[in-house]
């Protein structure tokens, strides 16, 4: 069981939004306050998972497909990324759930902030880990919204991009070609390929159509952690990296630019930026390696 210091601390923002600490907003004032994450040892080994793992780990991720169809019947124009996070925080908690992203990096001997809300909103040129704020979505606006759950121990994990109002088509383009890459990386997970097959086919569909593919994130094996081995590459060459084998869980999760692939990382210490100002795109699914191919958990 949880301590009571394993809640939100005293002066960390408040769950809602609001931008008050939360002891000058929601504490003793009969909402739940959640757990952080326990710190555990990253293990440098992938984690073969058992069936039962298996069973707790896709039903986490039914989850998180659950809270994204939720967004996404509700994001709009005028929608903020915090009211989206309220979403969610709320619907988490009320499935028995933890929001993973919340509090994540506490404890574990960061020089930044734990991460302070229960999703991640990445919006036009936000490659990820954006934090949800009171700026209201506008009509030309692209955002990608990054959900994980913790329901007893087991972890699943996704995002979507959602089109707001009317786009140029080459904005259209790029959230589509973003998931094709999703979709033709998924096709070569199968026991014997390897995680370069997966970076290979992304790599040479985003630079077919002129885009470029983020190097400094990349997928991870995903389920009894929230991050562990191995780290999914999303280019690469083919036959290289770890062989996929069966029963292994992990995230394709390709970040693709409209502009250069580089990024950096704005002083919240999350939020990843492209250097050019350029979109960017994301899309997600948390993956199962089955005796003969695939099963997309968070589908």
């Amino acid at each position: 069981m949880k301590t009571a210091a394993n809640t939100i601390p005293r002066n960390s923002p408040c769950w809602c939004g609001s931008g008050k600490k939360y002891k000058k907003c929601h504490m003793g004032k009969g909402q739940r306050q959640v757990p952080l994450p326990e710190t555990k040892p990253k293990g440098r080994q992938v984690i073969i998972k058992t069936e039962k793992q298996i069973e707790g780990i896709r039903k986490s991720s039914q989850l998180t497909k659950m809270l994204l169809d939720m967004v996404e019947e509700r994001i709009g124009e005028g929608v903020t990324s915090n009211e989206i996070d309220g979403w969610v925080y709320r619907e988490t908690l009320a499935n028995g759930a933890i929001p993973a992203p919340l509090n994540y990096g506490h404890g574990q001997g960061r020089q930044r902030m734990p991460f302070p809300k229960s999703v991640c909103s990445s919006p036009n040129n936000v490659i990820c880990h954006g934090i949800p704020n009171n700026h209201a979505l506008q009509s030309g606006d692209i955002v990608n919204i990054d959900v994980t759950c913790d329901l007893d121990g087991y972890f699943g994990d996704a995002s979507r991009m959602f089109i707001i109002g009317d786009v140029p088509d080459r904005t259209r383009e790029l959230v589509e070609v973003t998931r094709e890459c999703l979709e033709l990386g998924i096709e070569q997970v199968y026991p014997s390929n390897t995680l370069g097959d997966i970076g290979h086919v992304i790599q040479q569909h985003a630079e077919k159509h002129g885009f470029s593919v983020v190097r400094d994130f990349a997928g991870h094996g995903v389920g009894v952690e929230f991050h562990e081995a191995p780290q999914v590459l999303h280019y690469g060459q083919p036959g290289t990296g770890v062989t996929i084998q069966e029963n292994m869980i992990f995230t394709i999760e390709p970040m693709i630019n409209m502009g250069s692939y580089e990024c950096r990382v704005l002083g919240d210490g999350w939020t990843a930026v492209t250097v050019d100002g350029e979109l960017s795109a994301q899309w997600e699914h948390t993956l199962l390696v089955t005796e003969s191919g695939v099963e997309v958990l968070t589908a």
